[in-house]
C-alpha cells in the first residue's frame, strides 16, 4: 500500500501547461467525494464544458504522483489540488458548442505512467426501462441489470457496476484493481430507484470486487455484491466479475423437457451433496464421474443440494450470501453449466435446492446492507430466525421480492436447471414458525399466515412456469397447508388460490413409515397403520416420498442402520422398504450413499464410504447387492407406466390388503392409464409364507414376477416364485380370482401381467 496522500509532496505544482490552469472545486464536492457520500460524482468529475468553447477537466487519483490529459497527439498535465485531485481548463478550438474532446488519462504512481479511460466521462449504462422495471418490482430478469457486468459502452470495453442501496449516502465500488481503496470510484445515484451505478473502463472478468457503502450514520461497510454471479473461493468473501462463454449442447433435452407434465412422468431422484459426493473433484470431473454413476443407476434426476454460495461449509449450503453465484469451491460459473450440460445429454435432469426462507448474519453480506433494514424486515419479530440463528427475507417488499423471483428462473433460465426444491417453506408461511407467545405478530387478520411469504411463492412459481416450460419446483413443506401444489389462479375452499409448486415432499410418509421400519418385526403388528395412513391423503397434493440427508443425520443414523436385527436382517429390510416405496404412489427422491447401504452416517468433511464397494472389501457383495437393487428399481419402474402415469390420480391405485397386520402384509396394485396393472406385495416379517393368497381382478391373467429384493444377486435368501402365475376362480379381498404367492422374508415383490 502507498502512503496517504497527505503524507507525500504534492506532484504537478508548477507544472502547468500554458493555457491549462486549475478548474475551481467547490469545497464541499470535495469534502463528499473524499468521504464517499457524493450521490452524483459525475457532476464534479470528468470533463465538462464551459461557456466560451473551454472544458473543465477533473480527476480524482489518490497516491498519483502525475495525471495527464491525453487528446489526440496533446499530452496536457493536470494541476494537482491535493488529496488526489487534479485539474485543468483547456480551450478547445473550433468547438464553439463546447463539445467534449475525446480524452485518455495517463497515470503515474510509482512506476511508469499507465493509460486509461477515465470512468467519469460516460453516460449511465443502464437503462430507464431497467430502472422503471427495478422500482416496480418486476424486472424478471434482474441480473442483467444489477450486478457487475462486462460489456462495450460508447465504444469503450469495460464493467457496468450497478447495486441496489437506497439507504446509503453514497456508494464506491473497490477491489484489486484500486488496492481496495474506493475514493477514485465512486458511483452515482440513479434516483429514487435506488440504484447505484459506475462504468469502469478496462476491467473485465476476474476482476475482484466489493462496495464500499456510506451508512445513513456515516460509517463505512464493505459489502460484497448480492448480485454477484461469481465469487472468491471461501473464506475470501469479494465478489468477482464473470463473463459467460460457454456453449450449449443439451438442445435435444431443452426442447423435449416438457413434452410430458411432471405428474404423469418418471421421476426418481438421487441427491447429492456435490462437495462430498467424491471430495475435491471439479463441477467438470463430476461431469464425467457423476453423470457416469447416475445413468448407470437409472435415476431420472439428480437433487443438488445448495450449490448457490455460502461461506460456511458446515451449513452444507443452506446459508447463502451469494445467491447469483455458483460456490466456486469447485470451479467456475462455466464450469458448472459443464456438468448440467453432461447430465442433460445423457438424459438426466437436474434438481436444485433453492434457499428464500433466510440468510445469515455476515457483516459483509446482505444483513443491513446499506445500513438499514433492507433485505430483512425491520420487526425482529419476523427478522429473527430462531431455529437456525439467520435473518429472514422481507417478503412484503417489492425489490426483495424481484430479488428472490428472479433469482429464481435465473437458475432456470442461465444454468438449464429443471427444478427447484424450495426449502423451508413451513418456516416462511407461519408467523409465529418455531416461536413462542409474545415472540411473533399477527398478520392484518390476526391470524398466524405470512401473507407476504404467500403472495410470493405463489408469483415465484407462476413466473418460473410461464417463463421457463418443462420446469418443476418442489415444496419442502411439513404441514398441512391446504393447496401447496394447486395452480395459483385454482381458487379452493378457502377462497384463495393455491400456492403453484408442482410436488411438494411427503414427509409425513418419510416420518410414518421409518417409524414402523426401524422396530423389530414381533412390535410392527401394533403399528401397521403407520404404513397405510399415507394413503389416505396420497391424492391431497402431487408428493415426492423424500428419503433425504435429514433422515441420515444429527444422529438419525444411515437407512440400513435404522433397521432392526442383525446384518442380514438389515439389509433385507432395507431392500424391502425401497421396493415398497419405489411402489407407492408419489415420486421418489433417495440421499446418496443409501443406494449401497452405507452404514454410517452422512459426513459432508468425510464424504460418502466408497470403500464399501472396493472389490477387496469383504462385504462389498453386501453392499452391492443394494447397490444393484436400486439400479433395477430405477429401469424397471421406468418400464412401468403404472408406477408412475396416475401418481395423482385415485383411480390409479387399488389396496388388495391393508389389515394384514399380523402377517406384516401389504398388498396393492398400481395401474397405468391404459389399464395395465403392477401387483407389489411388501412383507415385513422375517419366515417364508407359502400358499399366501392375494386377490386379483381376473382369473384369465397370467403374472410374473418381475422384481424380488430377496434375490441372490441382491443379497437375499433368493425365495422366489418362478414362471408364470396363474390365477384360480374364486373370489379374495373382494376380487374375482386368487393368486397363490410365496412371500420371502423380509422382502417386497412385484407382479406384471404377461
Amino acid at each position: 500500500m502507498r502512503a496517504p496522500a497527505a503524507a507525500r509532496p504534492a506532484a504537478g505544482h508548477g507544472d502547468r501547461a500554458p493555457g491549462a490552469p486549475a478548474a475551481p472545486l467547490d469545497e464541499e464536492d470535495r469534502r463528499r467525494l473524499l468521504s464517499g457520500t457524493h450521490h452524483d460524482p459525475h457532476a464534479v468529475l470528468g470533463a465538462h464544458p464551459l461557456p466560451g468553447g473551454a472544458v473543465a477537466f477533473t480527476v480524482l487519483r489518490p497516491y498519483a504522483r502525475e495525471v495527464t490529459l491525453i487528446t489526440g497527439e496533446r499530452r496536457v498535465p493536470l494541476n494537482a489540488m491535493g488529496d488526489g485531485f487534479f485539474s485543468a481548463v483547456l480551450p478547445c478550438e473550433g468547438a464553439a458548442d463546447s463539445t467534449v474532446p475525446a480524452y485518455r488519462l495517463g497515470v503515474t504512481y510509482d512506476g511508469p505512467e499507465t493509460e486509461y479511460h477515465d470512468p467519469y466521462r460516460f453516460l449511465p449504462a443502464l437503462g430507464a426501462y431497467d430502472l422503471h422495471l427495478i422500482g416496480e418490482g418486476r424486472h424478471e430478469q434482474l441480473w442483467q441489470a444489477l450486478g457487475a457486468h462486462p460489456m462495450t459502452h460508447q465504444g469503450v470495453r469495460g464493467t457496468r457496476f450497478t447495486v441496489w442501496a437506497p439507504h446509503a449516502r453514497g456508494v464506491r465500488v473497490c477491489g484489486d484493481f484500486s488496492c481496495w481503496d474506493g475514493t477514485a470510484h465512486p458511483m452515482r445515484s440513479l434516483g429514487s430507484s435506488g440504484v447505484w451505478e459506475l462504468f469502469v473502463p478496462g476491467l473485465g472478468a476476474g476482476t475482484v470486487y466489493k462496495f464500499d457503502i456510506t451508512r445513513p450514520d456515516g460509517t463505512h461497510t464493505l459489502r460484497a455484491d448480492p448480485m454477484a454471479r461469481a465469487a472468491e473461493v471461501p473464506p475470501a468473501t469479494a465478489s468477482v466479475v464473470t463473463e459467460s462463454a460457454y456453449a450449449w449442447a443439451d438442445d435435444a433435452w431443452m426442447t423435449h423437457r416438457a413434452d410430458r407434465p411432471v405428474c404423469q412422468a418418471p421421476f426418481s431422484v438421487y441427491e447429492v451433496h456435490l462437495p462430498s459426493w467424491r471430495p475435491g473433484l471439479t463441477y467438470r470431473q463430476l461431469a464425467d464421474e457423476l453423470t457416469a454413476y447416475v445413468t448407470d443407476a437409472g435415476f431420472t434426476h439428480v437433487e443438488l443440494m445448495p450449490v448457490a454460495e455460502f461461506p460456511f461449509s458446515g451449513s452444507w449450503g443452506y446459508q447463502v450470501t451469494g445467491f447469483y453465484a455458483p460456490t466456486s469451491r469447485m470451479g467456475t460459473p462455466d464450469d458448472f453449466r459443464y456438468l448440467v450440460d453432461r447430465l442433460h445429454q445423457a438424459g438426466v435432469g437436474v434438481l436444485l435446492d433453492w434457499v428464500p426462507a433466510h440468510f445469515p448474519k455476515d457483516d459483509w453480506a446482505l444483513a443491513a446492507f446499506d445500513g438499514e433494514h433492507l433485505y430483512e424486515p425491520g420487526d425482529p419479530r419476523r427478522a429473527e430466525h430462531p431455529d437456525w440463528g439467520t435473518l429472514t427475507f422481507d417478503y412484503g417488499r417489492k425489490e426483495v421480492r424481484n430479488f428472490l423471483v428472479a433469482n429464481a428462473t435465473y437458475w432456470c433460465e442461465e444454468f438449464h436447471i429443471d427444478g427447484l426444491r424450495v426449502d423451508a417453506v413451513a418456516s416462511m408461511l407461519y408467523l409465529d414458525y418455531s416461536r413462542e407467545e409474545g415472540q411473533w405478530a399477527p398478520n392484518e387478520h390476526g391470524g398466524r399466515e405470512n401473507l407476504d411469504a404467500v403472495a410470493f411463492l405463489q408469483e415465484m412459481n407462476a413466473t418460473v412456469y410461464r417463463r421457463c416450460p418443462g420446469v418443476v419446483t418442489i415444496a419442502e413443506e411439513s404441514t398441512a397447508w391446504n393447496g401447496v401444489t394447486r395452480a395459483t389462479h385454482d381458487v379452493g375452499p378457502d377462497g384463495h388460490g393455491g400456492l403453484g409448486f408442482g410436488l411438494k415432499w411427503n414427509m409425513g410418509w418419510s416420518h410414518d413409515s421409518l417409524e414402523y421400519i426401524k422396530r423389530d418385526p414381533v412390535h410392527r403388528v401394533y403399528h401397521h397403520n403407520e404404513m397405510t395412513f399415507s394413503m389416505v391423503y396420497a391424492y391431497s397434493e402431487n408428493y415426492v416420498l423424500p428419503l433425504s440427508h435429514d433422515e441420515v443425520v444429527h444422529g438419525k443414523q444411515s437407512l440400513v442402520s435404522k433397521m432392526p436385527g442383525d446384518w442380514w436382517r438389515r439389509r433385507a429390510n432395507h431392500r424391502a422398504y425401497l421396493g415398497f416405496m419405489w411402489a407407492h404412489p408419489g415420486k421418489q427422491l433417495l440421499f446418496m450413499g443409501q443406494e449401497f447401504a452405507q452404514g454410517g452416517e452422512w459426513s459432508q468433511e468425510r464424504g460418502l464410504d466408497w470403500g464399501l464397494l472396493d472389490p477387496a472389501y469383504p462385504a462389498r457383495a453386501d453392499h452391492d447387492g443394494v447397490r444393484r437393487l436400486v439400479r433395477d428399481l430405477n429401469h424397471r419402474y421406468r418400464d412401468a407406466p403404472a408406477l408412475w402415469e396416475r401418481d395423482t390420480d385415485p383411480a390409479g391405485f387399488s389396496w388388495i390388503v391393508t389389515d394384514a397386520a399380523e402377517d406384516n402384509v401389504l398388498a396393492f396394485l398400481r395401474y397405468a392409464a391404459d389399464g395395465t396393472p403392477l401387483l407389489a406385495v411388501s412383507h415385513f416379517a422375517p419366515v417364508v409364507r407359502h400358499d399366501y393368497v392375494l386377490g386379483v381382478p381376473g382369473a384369465d391373467t397370467v403374472w410374473r414376477e418381475v422384481l424380488n429384493t430377496d434375490a441372490a444377486e441382491y443379497g437375499g435368501g433368493d425365495v422366489r416364485n418362478p414362471g408364470p402365475l396363474t390365477p384360480e376362480a374364486g373370489p379374495a379381498h373382494g376380487r374375482p380370482a386368487r393368486l397363490r404367492l410365496t412371500l420371502p422374508p423380509l422382502a417386497t415383490v412385484w407382479l406384471r401381467p404377461e
